[in-house]
């Protein structure tokens, strides 16, 4: 386990971008769990990682354990405080982890401290210890399956995205896509989280039990990007046998090769961290030499007495926002300590921040996510008023002064529909914010229209391939300010509930519309609806890419031409312009190309080859891939530590060479390998549009 910590230290902790995050002097906006937590120095950032990495390959040999303990945990749950945006409840856990390693005993079998110290050698572990690591992963699934009775997820909307993914195709064969997003994802995921830690505890039950949470972390491992949290609790499982089912295992091994494996006998050292009865039960009578029995001492009651707080807080943890009500949104607590693994899933429509020069009152409008390096401040209040602060401190350097900051920034939360999710008429900056008091600036989610969910799918089912939609709700008295692009040349906006009025700003006309009308909007203007009614109105815009639609059009009208030419059917000479089409290989430049529509149809083509060879890789094909794609990022990280470290050692090289020094470190794996994302991104849809 901690050696994937260690190695995780390298990937989703950042070591092989860190420069790219602690920049000096970059005007970044960050989002600590304390305002006055700051990022060290980029050099000293790298230190830090160092010595968290060092600590955690500590851990893992046994070397040193107490200060590779203390040197993991002091540098990982800094780095965790300095970055909400990051949080997530693997990287929590492995922070709880390693403060629980810290108190234990882990350092008694097939370690570097045991060829040290003797009595560190093939010693007892106190029972304490086992207690904890098995209780921690117990709550971990057992309290994600009582989020999971959430109707959201009982309900199937929080991942109905999953079943169309490549990995549940088997399951499509037998039944219906829809059922496999009720049944086999959501019910599945439910059960398993609510049975995991029952079926583990058991000896008759353990053998199902690794066998389907193996199976549920590896399809983890292949539906999100989560690091190494899947090897990481596949890495747990163990826990649950007996304690001597290493000695078991390494023993059926060969005689010759027990020369480079742990110690097979079962003759342990007694342990001073250990309680041994007067009477020995027959489980001690395998052991040659018996304990002798001890006393109770004051260290064994500190043991049993943090067994029981630590866990007690630990059920307790995820139930405690009504404390930090603070930092509640339409989901409780910040995202990481909750267990509420992919409970909730978002989409953004519409993000717009509006600033207001507090001295001459010119209005203006700001890039979402200026100024940082995530999004996540879009859906908690907390990191919404520490951008906000962060604008106010920046913006006076472009001549702004004294800024007011206002958001409107629009969610759907579980495929319901998109509204607000904070108020746009409050200036954040000046807004009143408390850890302990609930936000008063968050806008109510519209649990009441939640029924819709199901004539939204009857709805799109009777649209066509081209036809898009958007669901939108609102609140009395607020409007919604858009532009319609010139490439929606087919938009409408049609109501749902409650009234609206329409403004259409070029021609300065209103007009209303009850539930059922609809009305044609213009492409290339911009218009505001209005929310009249007195309770929350629902409507939706209906809407047409008639450039994407002629595109589609002429790629299919290129293709048929490309297969008739290659047929030999096709009786009539080639135009120059679309000469390319036989004379390109799809995999050559298209410097001849002078057409657009054909130099956008030949890269669609050559793209999705691409993809298709992707997905056709052998074993041995994927295996390549990811071994250099984790090369040159294992190198980037070695290389920029390296040259950190020889900086704080004898400070900074010239200009040139810490040039040459950072592009060597940056050399990339072959171009065709790092277009692989772009390609894949491209698979669906024309990023060139």
């Amino acid at each position: 386990m901690s050696m994937l910590m260690a190695v995780d230290i390298t990937q989703e902790r950042g070591l092989s971008h860190l420069d790219y995050k602690y920049l000096d002097g970059a005007p970044v906006c960050r989002f600590p769990l304390f305002n006055n937590l700051q990022p060290l120095p980029l050099d000293w950032m790298y230190l830090v990682y160092v010595v968290m990495f060092f600590g955690a390959l500590g851990i893992m040999l046994g070397c040193f354990y107490r200060l590779s303990c203390l040197m993991f945990i002091s540098t990982y749950w800094y780095v965790f405080f300095l970055d909400k945006t990051a949080w997530n409840n693997h990287s929590y856990l492995y922070g709880l982890i390693g403060f629980q390693l810290t108190l234990m005993d882990a350092n008694r079998y097939w370690s570097i401290d045991g060829l040290r110290a003797s009595r560190k050698r093939n010693a007892h572990v106190p029972l304490w210890n086992y207690t904890i690591l098995r209780t921690q992963i117990f709550i971990v699934y057992f309290l994600a399956g009582i989020k999971k009775l959430d109707t959201d997820w009982v309900g199937g909307y929080s991942m109905s995205y999953l079943a169309h993914h490549w990995l549940f195709d088997p399951f499509k064969l037998i039944i219906p896509v829809e059922t496999v997003n009720l049944l086999v994802i959501h019910g599945g995921g439910l059960v398993l989280d609510l049975t995991a830690g029952y079926l583990l505890f058991f000896d008759a039950t353990r053998p199902l039990a690794f066998f389907f949470v193996s199976y549920f972390h590896c399809m983890n491992s292949q539906l999100f990007s989560i690091g190494m949290f899947s090897y990481t609790m596949l890495a747990t499982s163990p826990l649950f046998s007996y304690p001597d089912w290493p000695r078991r295992f390494f023993a059926r091994f060969p005689g010759f090769l027990r020369v480079v494996l742990p110690n097979t006998s079962s003759n342990l050292q007694p342990s001073t961290s250990c309680i041994y009865p007067e009477a020995q039960s027959t489980e001690l009578q395998e052991t040659p030499s018996v304990p002798k029995a001890s006393k109770l001492r004051f260290k064994h009651k500190l043991g049993a007495i943090f067994t029981i707080l630590y866990l007690a807080e630990q059920f307790f943890l995820p139930y405690s926002h009504f404390i930090t009500q603070g930092y509640n949104n339409w989901t409780n607590g910040l995202y990481g300590y909750s267990w509420d693994m992919m409970v909730h899933s978002r989409t953004h429509q519409h993000v717009k921040i509006t600033y207001k020069d507090g001295k001459t009152g010119s209005v203006g409008y700001l890039n979402p996510g200026v100024f940082t390096q995530s999004r996540r401040w879009k859906d908690h209040g907390d990191m919404l008023k520490q951008y906000a602060s962060c604008l106010n401190h920046h913006l006076p350097h472009y001549n702004i002064t004294d800024p007011e900051i206002y958001f409107d920034i629009w969610v759907s939360i579980n495929e319901r529909f998109q509204q607000r999710i904070f108020d746009p008429r409050v200036d954040i900056v000046k807004a009143d914010w408390s850890p302990f008091h609930p936000n008063p600036w968050l806008m109510p989610l519209l649990v009441d229209l939640s029924p819709w969910r199901t004539k939204f799918q009857e709805i799109e089912s009777t649209l066509d391939n081209q036809t898009e939609i958007v669901f939108i709700a609102d609140f009395p008295g607020l409007h919604l300010e858009n532009y319609v692009s010139e490439d929606l040349g087919n938009t409408s906006v049609q109501v749902l509930q409650g009234q609206l009025k329409v403004e259409i700003t070029d021609e300065k006309r209103n007009y209303t519309l009850q539930p059922g009308e609809q009305m044609r909007l213009p492409a290339g203007a911009y218009h505001k609806v209005y929310t009249v009614s007195d309770g929350p109105s629902c409507y939706m815009y209906i809407y047409v890419n008639t450039t994407e639609a002629a595109l589609q059009e002429n790629f299919t009208r290129l293709f048929e031409l490309q297969e008739r030419v290659r047929n030999g059917t096709e009786t009539e000479p080639l135009p120059p312009e679309l000469q390319p089409l036989i004379t390109s290989d799809n995999e050559g430049p298209e410097v001849n190309v002078t057409d657009p529509v054909v130099r956008l149809f030949l890269r669609r083509q050559r793209r999705m080859k691409e993809v298709k060879k992707r997905r056709e890789a052998n074993v041995f094909e994927r295996l390549n891939r990811f071994t250099v794609k984790k090369y040159y990022m294992l190198r980037r990280g070695f290389l920029m530590t390296a040259i950190a470290l020889r900086n704080l050692a004898v400070g900074l090289p010239s200009l040139e060479q810490l040039t040459r020094e950072v592009a060597f470190a940056n050399m990339k794996e072959p171009q065709a390998e790092a277009n692989h994302n772009e390609l894949l991104k491209d698979e669906v849809g024309h990023g060139e549009l």
